[in-house]
């Protein structure tokens, strides 16, 4: 769904997609030159951050990256069948980026899902923020949240307070790649190297996913490994 303040300049579609729609939802990610070379926009930074939650098969042939929003409505009529093309091709490595833009309750919630990752919870409460009875998750609500799906709330309020800078880190380097891949909003899925920003039924992941495998060496070009290749 579109930033907020975004919402008159794109209008986002939302029609799912099918089988054959599809491929006009996505398009191949293009260099762009940046000097001085920026880390923390490298393909690495973007595919393997070790502080950026990863699901899936860890030696899956197929990255997918999703960029969303706890309180995005989309994302959340998406995540039904995301998990259900997931479920159903076990070659598919997942990087979760947290990318909150509807506001202060979009931000509490990511900051819980990632303090979560310190007590190996953060698939279990990001399941359970995606599937919220609430339409729009608040501060408050979003640790209760967390508590009821079975992480243990002082752990996470002490994570939450001891890692602080570091989950803000990560979720300021998640706001710099999505602007610097023009993202206008979420959903947004890197499926291998192709960029699909529209949500997607179970047919169209599985057609995206085909695709990028027949794209086998392709990979995603971000700023920073341009730069590095000039300079060499």
């Amino acid at each position: 769904m579109p930033r907020p303040m975004a919402a008159r300049a794109k209008s986002h579609a939302m029609a799912v997609m099918t089988l054959c729609g599809m491929l006009f939802a996505c398009t191949l990610l293009h260099a762009e030159t940046a000097r001085p070379a920026d880390p923390e926009l490298s393909r690495t930074a973007l595919l393997s951050d070790p502080a950026t939650p990863s699901g899936g098969n860890p030696n899956g042939d197929v990255t997918v990256v999703e960029f969303f929003d706890y309180n995005c409505p989309v994302c959340v009529r998406t995540q039904p069948a995301f998990e259900a093309f997931l479920a159903a091709d076990q070659g598919v490595r997942v990087v979760y980026k947290d990318w909150p833009i509807f506001g202060v309750g979009s931000v509490a919630a990511a900051r819980v899902a990632l303090a979560a990752q310190w007590q190996g919870r953060y698939a279990t409460v990001h399941w359970a923020l995606l599937h919220a009875p609430m339409r729009k998750v608040s501060v408050d609500q979003a640790m209760t949240i967390a508590v009821a799906a079975g992480a243990d709330g002082p752990r996470l309020a002490a994570d939450l307070a001891a890692h602080g800078p570091e989950i803000d880190a990560v979720l300021a380097r998640t706001e710099k790649q999505a602007d610097k891949l023009g993202l206008q909003g979420t959903p947004a899925f890197l499926i291998g190297p192709l960029l699909v920003e529209q949500p997607l039924d179970v047919a169209g992941f599985k057609a995206a996913a085909a695709d990028a495998r027949s794209r086998a060496g392709a990979t995603i070009r971000m700023p920073a490994d341009d730069a590095q290749r000039r300079d060499d």
